[in-house]
């Protein structure tokens, strides 16, 4: 079979499923639908907004469907009718058997992680908030436990000590691009050879990768340098850390942190103290050092440099971080 006589049904929401969408596309390859998630209010004046997949599908005159559930007949009908010899799901959500287990070549996903490390829906922030070293992306076939599948193919990619976790999606969204069309050729080819993952050789213990939540995403002072470091980069730009900024009276504000510097130090501070010149420098204790930051966010306000900051807010050796 060639593949522009392969029919291709896509489904993803986010900006990292385009990427792989995109290649397809612009590949020759015969993608005859899309699949993403409903239509969603967003912001203050709750207007409605597109997924980037679905903005992306109507620029290319591609066919769309966009269902509440999954398992509705309305829409299985529709799916069916389709006629899909291959599925691709890249950042999308659990599909039923029925769906899955409709074309004859099965349906593939993308994940961000080196399978079977961080199954779940948060893996890229996860590999870096726990510092780790190298992530990757893979391809595999759905079954019927999320994440667990055979898996087809796998990229390797350092994680540099300085990335955040924007900087790791953009490079994994770029491979993930090419890895689903070597994929695609590799089913067309009959040349995959998928293997178990319960086969994969897996130095140390498996982590999880679940969804994170504003609590998540609170900073712990009591936690070492790294650990602090690794964790605020994994979640810059986006969802963000935060820690509450306590003046003496005791009034605290909200503050997301997006990016920072390690200093190991020896002190007699209490985790949490505030060292500050009032001009440039932020440092907040922990027991092996400080965390130096360099670009913050208040409530209500852009985020800034610490000294662009402190230019317009007094801060003193007397606040705090909880």
């Amino acid at each position: 079979m060639k593949k522009e006589d392969l029919r291709i049904v896509y489904m993803g929401t986010p900006d990292f499923a385009v990427e792989s969408l995109r290649k397809l596309v612009d590949g020759g390859y015969q993608v005859v639908g899309v699949i993403t998630m409903p239509d969603k209010p967003a912001g203050r004046g709750h207007k409605i907004q597109y997924s980037p997949v679905k903005e992306f599908a109507l620029e290319r005159n591609i066919p769309l469907l966009q269902p509440e559930k999954l398992k509705d007949e309305s829409f299985i009908q529709s799916l069916r009718e389709w006629k899909a010899d291959l599925q691709i799901v890249v950042a999308f959500r659990m599909l039923p058997e029925v769906v899955w287990d409709m074309p004859r070549f099965g349906t593939f996903n993308l994940h961000a992680s080196l399978l079977p490390q961080y199954r779940g829906a948060a893996p890229i922030n996860w590999a870096v908030m726990n510092g780790d070293a190298e992530t990757g992306i893979t391809t595999f076939f759905l079954q019927h436990e999320i994440d667990t599948g055979r898996v087809i193919q796998q990229v390797r990619i350092p994680i540099a000590e300085t990335d955040n976790v924007g900087i790791v999606h953009d490079k994994l969204m770029i491979l993930g691009g090419e890895l689903v069309v070597e994929t695609v050729d590799a089913i067309l080819n009959d040349t995959i050879k998928p293997i178990a993952q319960e086969d994969m050789a897996v130095v140390g213990e498996l982590r999880p990768a679940p969804k994170i939540f504003k609590e998540t995403c609170r900073i712990d002072w009591q936690q070492p340098v790294k650990r602090i470091y690794d964790f605020i980069r994994g979640l810059s730009p986006y969802p963000a850390a935060w820690s509450e900024l306590v003046n003496p009276e005791g009034e605290a504000v909200i503050v997301k942190i997006y990016e920072s510097e390690k200093i190991i130090e020896s002190h007699q501070l209490a985790s949490g103290t505030i060292v500050t010149d009032g001009k440039k420098v932020m440092k907040v204790a922990v027991s092996d050092g400080y965390i130096s930051i360099l670009s913050l966010q208040l409530p209500g306000k852009k985020r800034l440099k610490t000294e662009e900051l402190l230019r317009g807010y007094r801060l003193t050796n007397d606040f705090k971080m909880n």
